[in-house]
C-alpha cells in the first residue's frame, strides 16, 4: 500500500513582504514589496496602477504616527509585513515648488508664500527632504529672507521654524551665519511684545541662538552682545512653557560657553533673589504644579553649572597663611558672641576672654586652632564659605543655633562647626 507524499510547501522569500500603498483620492493597492528590487521600479509600477505619469515626481513615505519620513534605500529595511505606505510627491518636486513660490515676492503672493513656508516647516523634519532643499540653495534663501526682514507674522514664524528644522539635521555648519542674521534673530528675543502670534517667533529665535552658542566656533560673543540677560529673565516670566524652556536653555548655553570670569557673573545673577523668585514662581510653583521633563533637565543643568563653580573651593584646603580665612573664622566668633553686647565695658571684657572657649562653643573639632577643621577635602574651604554666608545673612538664626547647642550636653547636641562641615561634605560628595 503506497502512501501519498505530502505536498511540499513553497519556500517563503525573506526579501518579500506584503504591504498596502495608499494615495490621496485613490483606492489603495496591495502589493508584494521585494527588498531586492530598486525603489524606482516599485514606484513606477505603483504609478502605472494609478495611471500616473512622471513617476520620477513621486516617492514612497511611511504612514505611521511616529514615522512619516520618505522611504529610501537606506531605511527600506524598516518595511515589514502589513506595513502601510503612502505614495506622495517626491522631495525634489516639493522643494522645487516651495522655492518657486518663495522666489515670487509680489504682495498678492503673500498668502501663498506663508503656506509654502508652513509646508517647508513640516517637510524639513525629514532629512531626505532637508538634503534636497539645501542642495537646491533653499537654506540660503531662508537665511536671506530672515536676515533682510522680508517676513512678518505667520510667515516669519514658519521661516524661523523651517530654519530650525533644516539646521537640526547637522548638514550645514552653524558657522555660515553672519552678524546681520544673528542680530535680526536676537531682536525678536529682545522685543518684549505680547502679541500671541509672536510666541512661535520667540520660541524659534531662542532655539536658534542657543544652537549658535553651542555649535558655532566663534559666534558666542555676538549672541552675548546682542541678547540682554535681563530680557532672557523676562522671558522666564512668560506663561508659555516652551518660551520659558528655550529661554533657560539659552541661559545655560551662555553660561556653559562663558569664560571663568563671566561664569561667575552669570552665576551671581542667577543666584540673586529676584531671579530665584522668577524661577520659583513662574516655573516651579505654577498653577498646574508640574514641571516638564525637559524643563526639569534645564533646571538641573543650571544647578550643575552653578555648583560647578564651587568645586575649586570644595577641593581647597585651608592655607595656614591665609589671613582672609582666619579673619572669617574670627568673624564667626564675633557675630555669635559680640554683636549683642550693649556696653563698651562688656565688649572689652569679652574681647579679653580666651577665644578657645568661644571656638569650643561654636562647635569646632579643633577648638584651639579651628583652621584645622577645614583641611579635609571635600568640603575644604567651601564649608567655611557657607558658614560665613549663613552667619552674615541670617544673623538671628545663626546666633540661636550656636547659643542653643553650645549649652547642651545631651544626645541631641548639634555643634554648629562640626555639623556644618559634615553637612557641606555630604552635599559635596552627593
Amino acid at each position: 500500500m503506497s502512501l501519498n507524499k505530502p505536498e511540499k510547501m513553497p519556500s517563503l522569500d525573506a526579501n518579500v513582504v506584503k504591504i498596502a500603498v495608499e494615495m490621496e483620492s485613490e483606492n489603495p493597492q496591495l502589493k508584494e514589496f521585494n527588498q531586492k528590487i530598486p525603489l524606482t521600479n516599485i514606484i513606477q509600477d505603483l504609478c502605472s496602477g494609478w495611471d500616473l505619469s512622471d513617476p520620477e515626481q513621486y516617492a514612497l513615505k511611511f504612514s505611521e504616527k511616529t514615522n512619516q519620513n520618505y522611504v529610501t534605500e537606506k531605511n527600506r529595511n524598516e518595511i515589514k509585513n502589513g506595513s502601510v505606505l503612502r505614495l506622495a510627491f517626491s522631495p525634489s518636486k516639493i522643494a522645487y515648488d516651495i522655492l518657486q513660490t518663495l522666489h515670487s515676492e509680489g504682495s498678492e503672493d503673500k498668502n501663498e508664500r506663508t503656506s509654502a513656508l508652513q509646508k517647508l516647516a513640516e517637510c524639513s523634519i525629514d532629512i531626505t527632504f532637508a538634503l534636497e532643499f539645501i542642495n537646491k540653495q533653499g537654506l540660503a534663501l531662508i537665511i536671506s529672507l530672515i536676515e533682510r526682514g522680508k517676513c512678518q507674522g505667520a510667515m516669519l514664524a514658519n521661516a524661523l521654524a523651517s530654519f530650525v528644522e533644516l539646521m537640526d539635521h547637522g548638514i550645514v555648519s552653524w558657522d555660515i551665519l553672519e552678524t546681520p542674521f544673528i542680530n535680526m534673530v536676537a531682536s525678536y528675543v529682545n522685543n518684549q511684545t505680547s502679541r500671541p502670534q509672536e510666541a512661535k517667533v520667540v520660541q524659534s529665535s531662542l532655539s536658534i541662538l542657543e544652537s549658535i552658542v553651542l555649535n558655532s566656533s566663534a559666534k558666542y560673543g555676538q549672541v552675548e552682545k546682542e541678547v540682554g540677560f535681563p530680557n532672557l529673565v523676562l522671558r522666564l516670566e512668560n506663561q508659555n512653557p516652551i518660551i520659558q524652556q528655550n529661554a533657560l536653555s539659552l541661559i545655560n548655553a551662555l553660561f556653559l560657553k562663558a569664560d571663568p570670569a563671566k561664569r561667575k557673573i552669570i552665576a551671581s545673577t542667577l543666584c540673586t533673589k529676584q531671579v530665584r523668585n522668577v524661577i520659583l514662581q513662574n516655573i516651579i510653583q505654577t498653577s498646574s504644579g508640574e514641571v516638564g521633563s525637559e524643563m526639569a533637565h534645564q533646571l538641573y543643568v543650571m544647578q550643575t553649572l552653578c555648583f560647578g563653580l564651587l568645586e575649586e573651593r570644595m577641593n581647597t584646603k585651608m592655607d595656614p597663611q591665609d589671613q582672609d580665612a582666619h579673619e572669617k573664622i574670627k568673624e564667626l566668633r564675633k557675630i555669635a558672641f559680640e554683636l549683642d553686647t550693649i556696653s563698651g565695658g562688656d565688649a572689652n571684657r569679652r574681647q579679653l576672654s580666651p577665644f578657645t572657649k568661644d571656638y569650643k562653643k561654636l562647635g569646632f573639632k579643633y577648638d584651639i586652632n579651628p583652621a584645622l577643621d577645614f583641611t579635609e577635602t571635600p568640603p575644604g574651604m567651601l564649608a567655611l564659605d557657607c558658614m560665613v554666608y549663613f552667619a552674615r545673612n541670617h544673623v538671628d538664626a545663626y546666633t540661636k543655633v550656636v547659643l542653643e547647642n553650645s549649652c547642651r550636653a545631651d544626645e541631641h547636641e548639634c555643634p554648629f562647626g562640626r555639623s556644618s562641615v559634615e553637612l557641606v561634605r555630604l552635599l559635596a560628595i552627593y
